[in-house]
């Protein structure tokens, strides 16, 4: 009886012993596939999603000098426009002037078109010289220009004439204060101001839009229209061309010049130029193909 019962404990305790062993080999490795379906899983996931690949110092540079050079463009382009769009902060805005900068061409100063429409730098300036040296006037005129208004002066000189140089250049500063004047003028005659002003402009223009500002214009022995029935208006019709000068304001052309006929106001744009508009009976905006 003692034998049997020693038997039996030792199938138990061996039987008890391979279970253990049975089920430790079944919870490492179901470890083991927890493990591997981790690392499946983080794989995959790195696969299908790619890491960023970071960019050059080359390609940044690059890239930030393309944007720079975009933003420069669009300033250029903005600042070329804003040149050639009317100033509605210009003095006069409020009676409809509305001038955009005028055409400095070096090369073709001569032909400067200087108008309502077209105004003078701020800061434009010429070297002047004595139009007419010797003859007792210290009117002056820009120094490209001074020595064709001699010549033309000594020349009617000799023909018994004298072309009186009554007002050439004219600081922009004097311009203001003649148009000024002249609204006041008008403003006392019961005009409002910008009637005013815009009647004023037919005789005395804005300042920085007259050609006296910018030294290439003479007002020659008279401010008066009667001026036309001189013999020096007469010789100047037949002669001035030859010399450079044109009569900038003729009596047929207000609607395009917009000023009133001038006798004496004569103009220097060269004397190809002058010759082409005295044979062709053109104003200085029609001969340049501007007009407004």
């Amino acid at each position: 009886m003692k034998n049997s019962s020693i038997k039996f404990t030792l199938a138990l305790l061996l039987i008890l012993i391979i279970a253990g062993a049975f089920g430790g080999y079944f919870i490492i490795n179901g470890r083991r596939d927890d493990d591997n379906n981790t690392s499946s899983t983080a794989a995959s996931t790195s696969e299908k999603t790619p890491t960023a690949k970071p960019q050059s110092t080359e390609q940044i540079t690059e890239e930030s000098k393309t944007t720079t050079e975009k933003r420069e463009t669009t300033t250029k382009n903005k600042n070329n426009n804003n040149s050639s769009q009317p100033d509605n902060s210009y003095a006069y805005a409020y009676a409809g002037f509305n001038p955009v900068l005028a055409d400095i061409n070096q090369s073709k100063w001569n032909l400067l078109l200087v108008n309502r429409y077209y105004i003078l730098p701020e800061d434009y300036s010429v070297k002047l010289s004595v139009a007419a040296p010797g003859s007792g006037y210290d009117t002056k005129l820009d120094a490209r220009v001074a020595p064709h208004y001699a010549q033309m002066f000594n020349a009617a000189k000799e023909d018994g004439i004298t072309l009186v140089p009554l007002s050439g250049s004219r600081r922009i500063s004097t311009q203001k204060n003649n148009f000024e004047n002249k609204i006041t003028k008008y403003i006392n005659m019961g005009y409002s101001r910008a009637q005013a002003t815009r009647l004023a402009a037919e005789t005395i223009l804005p300042p920085g839009t007259s050609e006296h500002n910018a030294g290439l214009a003479m007002d020659i022995c008279s401010l008066d229209v009667s001026f036309e029935n001189t013999a020096e208006y007469k010789w100047l019709k037949e002669h001035a061309a030859d010399y450079g000068f044109i009569l900038r304001y003729p009596k047929d052309k207000k609607n395009i010049t917009k000023i009133n006929y001038e006798p004496w106001h004569w103009r220097y744009v060269g004397v190809e130029a002058a010759k082409a508009m005295k044979a062709s009976s053109e104003c200085l905006e029609e001969y340049l193909d501007i007009l407004n």
